[in-house]
């Protein structure tokens, strides 16, 4: 593991899409594992830039999001669909064939599941994957449990994270209960993964995944088995260690 601190969000956003934009650049043909949600949204900021500026193409680049509700659609302002569109993918170069998310109105968890998992097979190994941390330790929506999950799956997101959630939303009872989520595997398996934290609402979940017990109660922690994993965290952030 490595840990790069770093002194605020601004710094943060920009180290990270330092980091996206030199593995486009080695493999324009990347597979990149995406997040959403506030933590990213700078990064995605910076690469845009950098894009406009003509310093990187993503024409060639694929990507695999971690997470979709179900229930949405790419038309509603609150899926995560539409956030990736709003925040990048309209920004820059990608083709919109090669941005995959999954099928939030798709109601058969089932065939949902095993789609994406499917697509995300066929694309191989991703090459680097984007993760955040919810104040519960989660990781995409793995929420804590009594066991790791390996692969795409639906599930009944916790009250933190609603509440963590509500504010994309005008009422907390608009926030969607269930979410479809890639499980551990992939994760596990990118190339590099890359995860950003920022806030002292994070601390307590950051420090409990990189010095505690291996545990699915604290779904971040399995990535202290991650062979190639970049930590990139704020003061605030880090205010436990």
């Amino acid at each position: 593991m490595k840990l790069i601190a770093v002194a605020n969000y601004e710094e943060m956003s920009a180290r990270a899409a330092e980091i996206l934009l030199e593995q486009v650049c080695a493999k324009p043909d990347s597979v990149l594992g995406l997040a959403t949600g506030s933590t990213p949204v700078g990064t995605y900021q910076n690469m845009v830039t950098a894009y406009e500026r003509g310093e990187a193409s993503f024409a060639q680049c694929r990507s695999v999001n971690l997470d979709e509700y179900v229930g949405l659609g790419s038309e509603d302002e609150a899926s995560y669909h539409y956030f990736m569109w709003h925040n990048l993918f309209h920004h820059i170069d990608i083709r919109p064939e090669n941005a995959y998310l999954p099928d939030g109105k798709n109601l058969d968890a089932r065939d949902a599941c095993t789609r994406y998992d499917q697509l995300v097979s066929d694309l191989g190994p991703i090459d680097l994957q984007v993760l955040g941390i919810g104040s519960n330790g989660h990781i995409a929506f793995n929420e804590p449990g009594d066991h790791f999950v390996a692969d795409t799956h639906i599930v009944d997101l916790t009250d933190a994270t609603i509440d963590d959630n509500q504010r994309f939303f005008q009422r907390r009872e608009d926030v969607p209960t269930q979410a479809y989520t890639l499980g551990m595997r992939p994760i596990l398996n990118a190339r590099l993964a890359l995860l950003l934290v920022t806030g002292a609402g994070k601390a307590e979940a950051l420090h409990r995944s990189l010095t505690g017990p291996i545990t699915s109660t604290v779904p971040a922690s399995i990535l202290q088995l991650h062979n190639n994993l970049i930590v990139i965290a704020d003061e605030a952030a880090l205010s436990k260690f």
